[in-house]
């Protein structure tokens, strides 16, 4: 009679930040850094950036598909930023957690909020800029946006910063390695790894 390992479940993270802090940065050295972490994919109704895949950044979906999903209760949140809808698909998220994968999902606050009422065993995590000129710096520099989108970007981050409070965890994105390394022992803390 041979015996079986028991896979000891994966850990939910919530994971958000303004837009331009610097999360996918982050999170792409933590998934190098620990073959534990992945990036739950979500799924959008906004246009595919240059460089994007369906499937890998985001599942691009049309607004009539995501609204199919909506109905089946198909994701674990989902909430409208910038006149797009951007979900988390509930199933790809389980089945990961099953196999004992911490599970990111990088969201906005509206999302992440929903999550950690909906969810209490997750751990949340805020990325914050150094300052605003860094995250309206660093926007800009991105170039993928016009000055109307910097402009709703920004004024969304005020409101989304506003609530970090909220969040078990907040971290600076200062210095990437630091940032990735205070990321990094938030993990090993909250899987008993430390």
């Amino acid at each position: 009679m041979s015996e079986q390992s028991i896979i000891k479940p994966g850990r939910l993270f919530v994971y958000s930040g303004c837009s331009g802090v610097g999360k996918g940065t982050i999170m792409k050295e933590l998934i190098k850094a620990d073959s534990t972490i992945r990036l739950s994919i979500s799924a959008t109704t906004r246009l595919p950036r240059a460089g994007e895949t369906d499937g890998v950044e985001y599942f691009f979906v049309t607004k009539e598909k995501f609204e199919e999903m909506i109905a089946e209760n198909g994701f674990m949140e989902y909430a409208k930023y910038c006149n797009n809808y951007y979900g988390t698909p509930k199933k790809a998220v389980e089945d990961m957690l099953s196999q004992g994968i911490n599970v990111f999902l990088e969201i906005d606050v509206v999302g992440a909020l929903n999550i950690i009422r909906d969810y209490p065993q997750c751990v949340s995590i805020f990325i914050l800029p150094p300052s605003p000129e860094v995250l309206e710096h660093r926007l800009r520099k991105r170039g993928t946006e016009t000055e109307e989108q910097i402009q709703n970007r920004l004024g969304a981050a005020k409101r989304e910063m506003e609530n970090a409070e909220k969040y078990q965890y907040t971290v600076v994105n200062d210095d990437l390695d630091k940032a990735v390394q205070d990321v990094l022992q938030i993990v090993y803390k909250e899987t008993g790894r430390a």
